[in-house]
């Protein structure tokens, strides 16, 4: 597995991380850990969670992720960059989500509990929070880092803007800075490409990009648009209308029909040239790759390494160029 160095800091992580939120739900403990154990054998040394997963997960199933993944790594967890996150909302009060200083702190020890370890490597916000000023919100973090409980910070789902006032901000303050971006990011939705992704050059940030699959779309497994499978993302679980938002619209599904024509005459699997093709694209630092069984992985974990000619990666542009504009398009 390819390694890469983890935007301005010293670490080094695999290009392939290994994303956990179906863990729970679509996939038990047993699967969990063999999907894990794949990837490790294969190289992955990147783990991503998040306290609030499984994915679409009812308040008594909030954290079962965290504890499965900390199961699977008792006895090895120096062999693993592990990361999580919070911010969405873990309880009924008020102050158990968002990125307030109390949330934060009380989040950390309860992911670090589930996790059975005493830190994470990097500790995420799952989301901004408008309604936290933006310095206490950093000043939290910053205490994490400095007791030890994370070496690393970084924001999911942010924009640009706001990410580069959090920048600003800490540089001002003095205070740890966000190390990492993680953004959804496929050839079905490349509309960060306008914003995100030239900060995160400027500012040497890693993006570790997430959905690589577009929830499995991408695989080219969907081919009827009026019946999702009851088993995958889009038809079944508690996510599965939010998934359908993001991608079940005859505007994709005229997309991938054409990606997996390419990928036919390629002669590379749809899921590996997905995955492939965003690790290929300026800027990506990890692509975050998941599944409900092993046996899904082999495909996706050969993205790693794989090269793309340019004749190829001009023709995926092309035939997704309009995705860059985001939902004004369709």
């Amino acid at each position: 597995m390819t390694l890469t160095r983890l935007g301005a800091t010293g670490l080094q992580v695999s290009r392939l991380c290994m994303g956990t939120m179906t863990f729970g739900t679509q996939a038990d403990e047993a699967q969990s850990f063999a999907i894990l154990a794949a990837g490790a054998e294969a190289g992955i040394n990147f783990i991503d969670t998040a306290n609030v997963y499984p994915l679409g997960a009812g308040a008594g199933e909030r954290g079962e992720t965290e504890r499965i993944v900390g199961r699977w790594l008792q006895g090895q967890r120096e062999r693993f960059i592990l990361a999580t996150k919070a911010a969405s909302t873990m309880g009924p009060l008020p102050w158990e989500g968002g990125t307030s200083r109390k949330h934060l702190l009380d989040a950390i020890d309860a992911s670090l509990e589930r996790l059975g370890t005493d830190y994470v490597d990097l500790y995420q916000l799952h989301r901004d929070d408008p309604d936290t000023p933006l310095d206490e919100t950093l000043e939290a973090l910053d205490t994490i880092v400095r007791s030890g409980r994370a070496r690393y910070v970084g924001v999911s789902n942010w924009n640009a803007w706001r990410i580069g006032r959090a920048l600003g901000r800490s540089e001002a303050l003095g205070i740890a800075k966000v190390a990492t971006v993680q953004p959804r990011y496929n050839l079905l939705f490349r509309q960060f490409e306008r914003d995100l992704f030239p900060l995160c050059r400027e500012e040497n940030l890693a993006t570790l990009c997430y959905n690589p699959l577009a929830g499995g779309l991408l695989t080219g497994k969907h081919n009827d648009l009026s019946s999702p499978d009851a088993q995958s993302r889009f038809g079944g679980g508690k996510a599965a209308a939010m998934y359908k938002d993001r991608y079940w619209h005859e505007r994709e599904f005229e997309a991938v029909k054409r990606f997996t024509a390419v990928a036919a005459e390629a002669g590379i699997a749809p899921a590996k040239l997905a995955v492939a093709w965003v690790l290929a694209q300026p800027g990506v630092t990890c692509a975050i790759v998941g599944a409900s069984r092993a046996s899904q992985l082999p495909d996706v974990l050969a993205a790693d390494g794989a090269t793309l000619g340019t004749p190829l990666l001009a023709r995926l542009d092309e035939l997704t160029r309009d995705f860059r504009m985001g939902d004004a398009a369709r």
